[in-house]
């Protein structure tokens, strides 16, 4: 293994948004309308735009800074070139702190479909098996996705449909008390589903024709991704209403529960088997990629930089992945991690736009109104979200940041 091998550009365009797509359609669906319903009510589609637009803000700086920088790191690099070492640093953090425990909650979330009885055993053995995938390429990364987001796409659809044509199960008014904040916190909430294009930014080093490719991949993945989620949370409330949806933990069970024979409800716990291991798969990639930039940089330990001759990945980064990851599986209880992903991860993206503020150059359809309307909006839903989330996730960024000024590169060198 050495160090000083670089990556190798093998995915197209279309792996690219697969991988993208399938960040995005991951654990998140199935578990997020709940508390946003909860949240927002009958506003449950406002919420849901809201956090599609805020997404499309950070997509569209993501795309201009990938085509600008394509490298592995993502933000990470972004932030350094464009800002300063100390904002390129806070959002290489966030993103591998909250991305580390979106892991978690992503192979946790399949242990319980798949063996509930045994949820952390099985949850530790897809992060090693996933793992290894990961170390034998990236193309097979790609391969294993599709496949992945395929059958899960297929599924949603049925519920889909089944949730438009079935007798609704509950009342179409509701009367839970709704504010402009709980439609916020909704929107906040719905980000964690969407949080899925920025593997693609950090990927940029294995993309093909990144300048060009890069951008249409991280559009055409939210796109997609926002048109299932937006006639996914429509069937939902109509089936169900906003009052039962809030209080239903699994509402596309009992959506497939009207589906007669138990196929319904058996080819959902699949579909949400797979979507959780096409997330997991691409999540320990992504995570592991600004890792390895940030090795590079000093800002953790270099030798996480450390890239497979063979198979040209960071062997090393993705091991330090898996074994954290396996470390919170078996000492955390991780199912409440959607709050603390969404507030760092938008902090990631509040970097994100801050960088792309500073570009002179810039497509039509990306003015500089894009980057501000998305600063504002990341930074404003960071906040609505649970006091509890906040305060948790500002804790460990502010202990990243102190470890910095302890054991800062320049300091070492």
């Amino acid at each position: 293994m050495s160090s000083e091998s670089s990556l190798e550009r093998r995915l197209g365009g279309v792996d690219a948004t697969t991988i993208g797509v399938g960040s995005m359609v991951g654990a998140g669906v199935f578990v997020v309308y709940p508390p946003a319903a909860a949240a927002a009510g009958n506003w449950l589609l406002l919420s849901l735009a809201i956090a599609g637009l805020v997404a499309y803000c950070n997509a569209s700086a993501s795309a201009q800074l990938a085509a600008v920088y394509p490298t592995s790191g993502g933000t990470y690099v972004y932030g350094r070139e464009r800002l300063g070492e100390w904002p390129g640093f806070l959002a290489g953090w966030a993103f591998v702190t909250g991305k580390i425990a979106s892991c978690a909650a992503m192979a946790l979330a399949f242990g319980l479909y798949v063996a509930p009885a045994y949820a952390t055993a099985v949850a530790v053995a897809a992060v090693i098996v996933l793992t290894g995938i990961n170390l034998l390429g990236v193309t097979r990364t790609a391969w294993m996705t599709r496949w992945f987001i395929s059958i899960v796409a297929a599924v949603l659809v049925f519920v889909i449909v089944v949730a438009f044509s079935e007798p609704p199960a509950g009342s179409g008014a509701g009367a839970l008390a709704v504010t402009p904040y709980g439609v916020l916190q909704g929107a906040a909430l719905f980000f964690f589903a969407f949080a899925g294009y920025a593997r693609i930014a950090t990927m940029g080093e294995e993309v093909r024709e990144p300048h060009r490719l890069i951008p249409l991949a991280i559009t055409a993945a939210l796109a997609v991704t926002f048109i299932l989620y937006f006639l996914l949370g429509a069937g939902l409330l109509r089936f169900m209403g906003p009052e039962l949806l809030a209080t239903t933990p699994t509402p596309l069970h009992a959506v497939m529960e009207r589906v007669r024979g138990g196929i319904g409800t058996g080819a959902l716990a699949v579909a949400a088997a797979l979507a959780c291991l096409g997330a997991l798969l691409a999540l320990i990639a992504g995570v592991s990629r600004t890792m390895l930039a940030m090795a590079r940089e000093r800002d953790l330990p270099h030798a996480l930089s450390s890239v497979s001759q063979r198979f040209k990945v960071p062997w090393l980064a993705e091991v330090a992945v898996a074994a954290v990851v396996i470390c919170l599986l078996l000492t955390q209880d991780v199912l409440a991690v959607v709050g603390f992903s969404s507030f760092a991860v938008l902090i990631y993206y509040a970097v994100t736009n801050a960088a792309a503020l500073t570009l002179t150059e810039r497509p039509w359809h990306a003015p500089k109104a894009l980057n501000w309307l998305g600063l504002a909006g990341c930074l404003i839903l960071a906040f609505t979200l649970p006091p509890a989330s906040v305060l948790t996730m500002a804790g460990v960024l502010a202990v990243g940041v102190i470890g910095r000024a302890v054991f800062s590169p320049s300091r070492l060198r």
